[in-house]
């Protein structure tokens, strides 16, 4: 049995399809004429032997084959596109400083930081894990080269910024129901749900999971509740955004974060049930120190940039 090979860019075709939910707009993306796409997705189907592609109302959606070899072609691609950094920066030298927030910290950076390191095995990479207002001091004072953090409006967006992506605000509670503390929070799901009866409303405020002063999201959160008539209490406060999940987690009380980097053992908790207000949405952005950088800097910062983007993208229905 001969082997097969894939080609790459029929492989580029596929999974531009699925991404942008069209092989109409991704014949456009990539310069090709729509035969020329249908071409290569027949190409591709006869080379993987199988069924790729099933009807669905008007369109197409991808058989348990086609998500399996979707998974595969982008890793293929993204090796592909690795191997080629590698070439074009194998003497790349010099230093990146990178800041983080903890939201990032096992999503993003295991991955981003093997690829830079596979790629650019002679640069130094330098990272930070702290909060926000840390991280833009630190850029002003040319500490650090790039930064990743939430912006929260609070202050002017620095002229080297880029907003990458916009995520909302939700209520955080634990993955199990039964680890909320009942005295609280039945009386939470009693007023929610629209109970007339004086005895079922809440007077025991609402225990609350957050980070320590200062902090902009604290002020959100806070004043949403205050707006909303909604008696609140500090229920537990930490510097850690670790501490905050293992405090929601345990039911102590209700924190509030985008879905981005969401810890498995916490869940988005139904504000609507519950009575509870709704929340704005936060700004991602990329910092950089000055508006050129160097090499390493810029391809690390592309690195990021594409990471979130895909982040975002795979996790579409729950960020939205």
């Amino acid at each position: 049995m001969s082997q097969v090979m894939f080609d790459l860019d029929v492989l580029r075709s596929f999974s531009t399809g699925i991404a942008l939910g069209s092989y109409a707009r991704a014949a456009d993306r990539l310069g090709r004429s729509t035969s020329a796409v249908s071409a290569q997705l027949k190409k591709l189907e006869a080379q993987a032997g199988t069924v790729l592609f099933r009807k669905a109302g008007r369109g197409l959606e991808l058989t348990d084959a086609g998500e399996t070899l979707l998974a595969y072609a982008h890793r293929m691609l993204e090796l592909n596109e690795e191997a080629g950094a590698a070439m074009r920066g194998a003497d790349l030298q010099g230093w990146v400083r990178l800041g983080l927030q903890e939201d990032f910290g096992e999503t993003l950076l295991p991955a981003v930081l093997g690829r830079f390191a596979r790629a650019h095995p002679k640069v130094r990479i330098e990272a930070c894990v702290a909060r926000s207002a840390e991280l833009r001091e630190r850029l002003e004072l040319r500490q650090l080269d790039l930064a990743l953090a939430w912006d929260a409006g609070d202050q002017p967006m620095s002229p080297h910024a880029e907003r990458v992506a916009r995520l909302p605000l939700q209520w955080i509670g634990p993955r199990s129901p039964d680890m909320l503390d009942a005295a609280w929070w039945t009386e939470r799901e009693r007023r929610g749900s629209g109970a007339r009866n004086s005895k079922s409303k809440s007077k025991e405020p609402l225990p609350l999971v957050l980070l320590d002063a200062p902090c902009p999201l604290r002020d959100i959160v806070t004043a949403a509740l205050d707006r909303a008539g909604v008696p609140w209490r500090h229920a537990f406060t930490s510097a850690s955004l670790a501490a905050l999940w293992a405090a929601a987690s345990a039911g102590l009380g209700l924190t509030v974060r985008t879905p981005f980097g969401l810890p498995s053992h916490v869940r988005g908790i139904d504000r609507g049930a519950v009575g509870l207000p709704a929340l704005p949405q936060m700004s991602l952005a990329l910092y950089r120190a000055q508006a050129t950088a160097e090499a390493p800097v810029s391809r690390l910062a592309t690195l990021l940039l594409e990471a979130v983007r895909q982040h975002v993208q795979a996790e579409a229905p729950a960020l939205h």
